[in-house]
C-alpha cells in the first residue's frame, strides 16, 4: 500500500508541475532561474526522450503501456525478492512512465519544462527525472549493494 501511495505522490508532483507550466506559460516561453544555466522553458514534446520519434504517439503509447504493465507486474511478482532500493527504483521508473503516459493520453503531447543550458540542448520534465532517479537506484543496487550483500552471505 505504501508503494501505491508513493507512486500517486510522484505522479501528482509531475502532473502538478506540467499543469502549472501549461497554465502559466506559452509554448516556447522561457524563464531564467539561473541565467544561462537553468531555465523553465515550455516545450510540447510529441515524441520520447531527447525528442526522438516525434509524431509517433501511437507506437510510443503502446510501448509505454507494455512497459508500465510489465514493471507493475514484475514489482508485484518479485516484491519479496527485491531489495528496498530496487523497489524504489522500479517505483520511480513506473511513476515517470505513468506521468508521461497521462500527458500523451489527455494532452496529445508531453509537457517538458526543465532546461539546463550549457549541459545539453534537451528540455525534459519531472517524470523524466523520476525515471532517471529510478535507473540510478537500480544501478546502485546492482553494482554496489548487491556485491556487498553477496560478500556478506559468503562470510556466513
Amino acid at each position: 500500500m505504501i508503494y501505491i501511495v508513493l507512486i500517486l505522490i510522484l505522479v501528482g508532483i509531475d502532473q502538478l508541475s506540467k499543469y502549472l507550466t501549461d497554465l502559466n506559460m506559452l509554448e516556447g516561453e522561457t524563464i531564467p532561474m539561473i541565467n544561462n544555466f537553468l531555465h523553465i522553458t515550455y516545450v510540447k514534446n510529441r515524441g520520447i526522450a531527447f525528442g526522438m520519434f516525434q509524431g509517433k504517439l501511437d507506437i510510443i503509447s503502446v510501448a509505454t503501456i507494455i512497459a508500465i504493465v510489465a514493471i507493475a507486474y514484475y514489482l508485484y511478482k518479485e516484491k519479496n525478492k527485491l531489495s528496498f532500493i530496487e523497489k524504489l527504483g522500479f517505483i520511480y521508473i513506473l511513476s515517470g512512465a505513468v506521468g508521461n503516459m497521462l500527458d500523451r493520453v489527455f494532452r496529445g503531447y508531453v509537457v517538458d519544462m526543465v532546461d539546463f543550458r550549457g549541459i545539453w540542448s534537451y528540455v525534459f520534465n519531472v517524470a523524466d527525472i523520476w525515471i532517471n532517479i529510478g535507473v540510478i537506484f537500480i544501478l546502485l543496487d546492482q553494482l554496489i549493494l548487491k556485491g556487498k550483500r553477496e560478500k556478506e552471505e559468503d562470510k556466513q
